[in-house]
């Protein structure tokens, strides 16, 4: 029999007392072939997609597992909605990605949240408070700061946070597939203000 007396108390019927997490905003799925996936996923009305590279160059502060780390992502966005679906291929170096891959195969490996109600800095603190220490992170552009954290044997998943700046303006990506939207019709702006 559990004791109630440690779990939070329920305020509504989509609120804990110790919610900090905010709204989900994105889903990712990891894959061995962003191509392929990116097919699959436009076949099913998902896209258009944002193709990018996440290492050296564009990437700033690349940890793993507490270490700096040399790694290469090929990140790949399209918008459904106010939700953020993600591909993310790894390429080279230590990565959660690669060890997904290597151990579960292909598929959902992490979802995100705004954290709206914890600045930036105080967003590692609390997962690490709550027994979620910090396994990967990095600032892409050196400004949209992103972190994932160890919730895998809790949940079944991992949880990331990110952080993109006021005014924030997504570089060009190296390629829109199946091809860009029409003229005029940028991408959604996705800003967060921690």
């Amino acid at each position: 029999m559990s004791d109630d007396s440690a779990f939070p108390t329920v305020l509504s019927s989509t609120t804990l007392s110790n919610g900090f997490l905010g709204k989900l905003i994105e889903i990712c799925f990891v894959t061995a072939d962003h191509r392929r996936t990116m097919e699959g996923l436009v076949r099913l009305g998902i896209g258009p997609w944002r193709v990018y590279t996440f290492d050296s160059t564009t990437v700033t502060g690349r940890t793993y597992r507490g270490e700096d780390a040399d790694y290469g992502i090929k990140v790949c966005f399209a918008d459904v909605g106010d939700l953020a679906v993600e591909i993310m291929q790894p390429l080279y170096g230590p990565s959660i990605f690669q060890e997904f891959l290597d151990t579960r195969g292909e598929g959902i490996q992490h979802v995100a949240f705004d954290c709206e109600e914890k600045p930036w800095g105080q967003r590692a603190d609390e997962f690490e408070r709550r027994g979620f220490p910090l396994i990967q992170s990095g600032r892409f552009v050196d400004a949209n700061a992103f972190a994932f954290f160890d919730t895998q044997a809790a949940t079944g998943t991992t949880f990331e946070t990110y952080s993109i700046p006021p005014g924030f303006v997504w570089p060009e990506p190296e390629e829109w597939f199946p091809g860009p939207p029409p003229p005029g019709q940028a991408p959604p702006v996705r800003e967060q203000q921690h």
